[in-house]
């Protein structure tokens, strides 16, 4: 019965999310929506793919890396070099550009995830920086100046990236292998004690969370004509850190609520950044005062609609209990 109604709810969020492709993308054939609202729905799909990605190093493996705009700024330059410079078609870019950046994730994950906490935490800053730095000295993909690129970024392009994003993370967490992660993030010399390989796993998850950011990336460079190292600089990555904190560690739906609220704050006020930033640092100390859990805490926004049920009546004995 139980695998009855996860199926029944799966394939009712899948109807929806055609749903919800579909109507954006009549608005957009049909003009109703103007170029400042389609980027930031686009904007939003990339966010959300950011977010979800980080979500499964900090969130389910409890490995604190800030780090993240380095694995979008390869991605990005990747799949520009890929459809500019040796003219391969979009999608080949969009995979390379995941894949490049993987590789680059597994290169930093091996010898940095043996560290913990704070130390963990500046080796991924170091790495970011270290990649923004090096774009920056490469002539061959724009310098300082930059990188031109072709805009072909779609609706259906996001959604799609998104969907196989969420999917993925969402199955990879329920699986064993994501059981071992998020024991880690519970207590690693514990699970370390039950057997589980933990260097293996947090490398895994480290390698999974850089290809999606890197897809991410893809997706983020040929949404504009341009790309600069200074798009991927620290404050890139810690707002991809913010939609994680902010929409509660070890929840998903709250990492994609995050996003999209926050999406909608930074474009309404881009021409404020540091009005952007003040709000920022507000919601992030009143979060931390009276909800240190974030938003969504945990729980997945499926559980609020799960009635809660209650075993009463009838003898008592050790195996009654309630059901959520």
């Amino acid at each position: 019965m139980t695998i009855l109604k996860s199926a029944k709810g799966f394939w009712l969020s899948i109807l929806l999310s055609i749903i919800l492709f579909a109507i954006i993308q009549f608005l957009i054939i049909g003009e109703y929506l103007n170029g400042f609202y389609i980027n930031t729905i686009f904007f939003m799909g990339i966010n959300i793919i950011l977010a979800v990605s980080l979500h499964l190093i900090i969130g389910i493996t409890g490995q604190f890396s800030i780090g993240h705009a380095g694995f979008l700024a390869v991605g990005a330059y990747a799949s520009a070099v890929v459809s500019m410079k040796l003219g391969l078609p979009f999608p080949l870019a969009i995979i390379m550009g995941g894949l490049v950046a993987a590789i680059a994730g597994l290169v930093i994950g091996i010898p940095s995830l043996r560290l913990k906490g704070d130390y963990l935490a500046i080796a991924t800053l170091g790495f970011g920086e270290i990649v923004r730095i090096v774009f920056l000295n490469i002539d061959y993909v724009g310098g300082a100046s930059g990188l031109q690129v072709s805009h072909l970024t779609t609706w259906p392009w996001v959604f799609v990236c998104m969907m196989i994003t969420l999917l993925v993370i969402r199955n990879f967490t329920n699986s064993t292998h994501g059981r071992a992660c998020i024991s880690i993030r519970e207590d690693e010399t514990a699970a370390d004690a039950m057997g589980i390989n933990t260097t293996y796993y947090k490398v895994v998850a480290f390698v999974i969370g850089s290809f999606f950011a890197g897809i991410a990336g893809s997706l983020y460079a040929h949404n504009f004509y341009i790309i600069q190292p200074s798009n991927f600089g620290f404050l890139k990555s810690f707002d991809i850190l913010i939609y994680v904190v902010l929409g509660g560690l070890g929840s998903m739906s709250g990492a994609v609520v995050a996003a999209i609220l926050l999406t909608i704050i930074s474009t309404f006020l881009q021409d404020f950044p540091e009005t952007r930033m003040v709000i920022y640092s507000i919601l992030l100390i009143v979060m931390m005062i009276y909800r240190p859990q974030g938003l969504m805490g945990t729980r997945e926004i499926t559980s609020f609609f799960k009635k809660k049920k209650s075993v009463e009546g009838g003898p008592k004995d050790d195996n009654q209990h309630t059901v959520a």
